[in-house]
């Protein structure tokens, strides 16, 4: 993934390197928009996104609105045209009102561990020396423990909420997107262009904002990418076992979680948050394909 980056800054390390950068940004635009495929799922989401931010002017039916006289109405009625949940609460509703809490928890997390995770990234990579070796091996403690444990034993210490959602879920996320920058950013430090830059008395925060964050920034983004559908399903996962978002919120993983008693009754009732959460993490980790594939300047 360093491909981009050295080609970007190794065409013209100083006048001509923003040029060139933007240059490459517009290749990428341009391979994503010829990218079918891409620009499906890239269609998708935004219905989604858009869906989830005008959820108050095109739901059907207030989310939170209960009838036990309509309880586990099959999909496919006239008022309900998605069905009803064990409360009688219209599904429609309550998935759009959904994907706010779903998307936000899935890309929230990623945003935040990759600016974290970035800057001590690129700090240990370009410093190096007993600066990367603390740095990394403080990083080398969470690959102990696997992601899911990892959220799972957070969350659990720290309690339900959306805010110890994020927080575990970000501290989970920070380690290999610091990988990441460490690894391209030490790439960086032995180019021509750096060395260059040194050797006419730059400042090191000037080397590091003018030709290493550029330069470490294609990587990082295409990598972070694939993160939030992983993100989502976490924070999902999270929300059905009790340690995510707390009832009686629409949240796609708590409603796959209220309704795992009732798959027997209403087996498409029960489905269709986690139909919503495939397609969604699907469509996310496609996007993320096709954003690598972009930025590859092999193609």
């Amino acid at each position: 993934m360093s491909q981009p980056a050295i080609a970007v800054a190794g065409a013209a390390p100083f006048k001509g390197k923003r040029p060139a950068t933007r240059s490459f940004w517009r290749n990428v635009l341009r391979r994503l928009l010829q990218d079918r495929f891409t620009m499906i799922c890239f269609g998708v989401l935004m219905l989604i996104i858009l869906a989830a931010i005008f959820a108050p002017l095109i739901a059907p039916h207030d989310p939170y609105r209960t009838s036990m006289a309509r309880r586990l109405i099959a999909p496919g009625d006239a008022r309900h045209w998605l069905g009803t949940d064990e409360l009688g609460r219209d599904l429609l509703s309550r998935l759009i009102y959904g994907g706010r809490l779903s998307l936000f928890t899935g890309f929230t997390p990623v945003l935040l561990a990759t600016l974290i995770g970035g800057a001590l990234g690129v700090i240990a990579g370009y410093v190096g020396g007993a600066v990367n070796m603390l740095i990394m091996r403080v990083i080398d403690v969470f690959y102990a423990f696997p992601s899911v444990l990892l959220a799972v034993a957070i969350s659990g210490v720290l309690g339900a909420g959306i805010g110890n959602t994020i927080l575990s879920l970000t501290l989970v996320f920070i380690p290999p997107i610091a990988r990441v920058a460490e690894s391209v950013a030490t790439q960086m430090r032995a180019q021509d262009f750096v060395e260059a830059a040194r050797a006419t008395g730059a400042a090191n925060w000037r080397i590091v904002t003018a030709h290493v964050v550029p330069n470490v920034t294609g990587p990082i983004l295409s990598y972070a990418s694939s993160l939030i559908s992983v993100s989502i399903v976490l924070a999902s996962g999270l929300s059905f076992l009790g340690l995510g978002i707390t009832p009686p919120e629409p949240e796609w993983g708590l409603m796959l979680n209220t309704l795992r008693q009732a798959i027997y009754v209403a087996p498409l009732n029960a489905i269709i948050p986690g139909a919503m959460i495939f397609v969604t993490s699907m469509c996310f980790n496609l996007m993320s394909d096709g954003l690598r594939s972009a930025m590859d300047v092999k193609q």
